[in-house]
């Protein structure tokens, strides 16, 4: 299934080139009052939601994908986890970020997956297109495999680790160059991208064997595989939730490959992923 937020915060189901727009399936979420939960509630309910939407779905009306503005399809996670170089081999990387820029290859490869937190307000989905900001600074995008988390975990064994996934989706973590810490430099409003939809695990044969491409007005500038990666979604899961408890709907991007290029105002950049699509959205100076 594919699951997507579209238009003015409509709940959609795509099929082929159409979306079914199953936003009453949402009337099954119980009221809240405040305090509210520290979770995405769709993620959290979704068993429910599921259930209605199989009801719901043949009589939906539909738009094509074409037609429609997608946004983030998650709309409150808890938090957005990143996980800095998720490659094999790192210790040959070659990075020139430019003067001025230092780049910290000091991990080592026996070490455990390293994380930083983004802001949830750097969320944004593909209409909405990225702001940059500094422009007179160096700004990079990272196509990332990104993992939706289903339900609340803590302490969780690795060989369970892959039952609290919810779906699989398309990151771009966009990367300001520079001296302040990951957590602020790649917080910036639009800076956490994700979509077009989420997909469920059962359309993602083997998510450690997920081909991927980003392409920048045309020009390819990121190629790999999730096999590359040094640490896996298991793995991932399982480190991080013994710093902190996930929750429903919170967002792991999985890491970039190498092909790190500037981007700036007027680019067309476009991700692909196998088993979930390809998302494309625009950069723009910040207003």
């Amino acid at each position: 299934m594919r699951i997507c937020r579209f238009n003015d915060n409509r709940l959609g189901i795509i099929e082929g080139d159409e979306i079914f727009d199953v936003t009453e399936a949402t009337q099954v979420i119980p009221p809240q009052r405040w305090p509210l939960p520290p979770y995405d509630l769709l993620v959290a309910h979704w068993p429910a939601v599921k259930e209605e939407i199989a009801r719901l779905k043949s009589k939906a009306a539909r738009l094509k994908v074409s037609d429609a503005s997608l946004l983030s399809p998650i709309a409150n996670p808890n938090k957005i986890i990143g996980i800095a170089g998720n490659r094999k081999n790192r210790d040959s990387d070659v990075i020139d970020f430019g003067p001025g820029v230092e780049h910290n290859n000091t991990r080592r490869e026996s070490d455990p997956p390293r994380f930083f937190l983004k802001a949830n307000s750097a969320l944004c989905g593909p209409s909405d297109g990225i702001g940059l900001r500094f422009l007179d600074r160096r700004t990079d995008p990272e196509a990332e495999f990104t993992c939706i988390i289903g339900k609340k975990g803590t302490d969780i064994p690795i060989d369970q680790a892959m039952d609290y996934v919810f779906g699989y989706t398309i990151g771009n973590d966009m990367s300001l160059r520079g001296s302040e810490p990951p957590s602020t430099r790649k917080s910036i409003d639009t800076y956490a991208m994700i979509g077009p939809w989420i997909v469920t695990p059962d359309e993602v044969p083997d998510p450690g064997n997920v081909g991927f491409t980003l392409h920048v007005n045309g020009k390819l500038r990121q190629e790999s595989n999730t096999n590359n990666m040094q640490f896996g979604i298991a793995e991932i899961i399982s480190h991080v939730s013994l710093f902190f408890t996930l929750y429903p709907g919170d967002v792991i991007m999985a890491g970039s490959p190498l092909g790190f290029d500037a981007v700036r105002p007027g680019d067309q950049l476009v991700a692909e992923f196998d088993h979930i699509g390809k998302m494309s959205f625009a950069i723009r100076a910040h207003s």
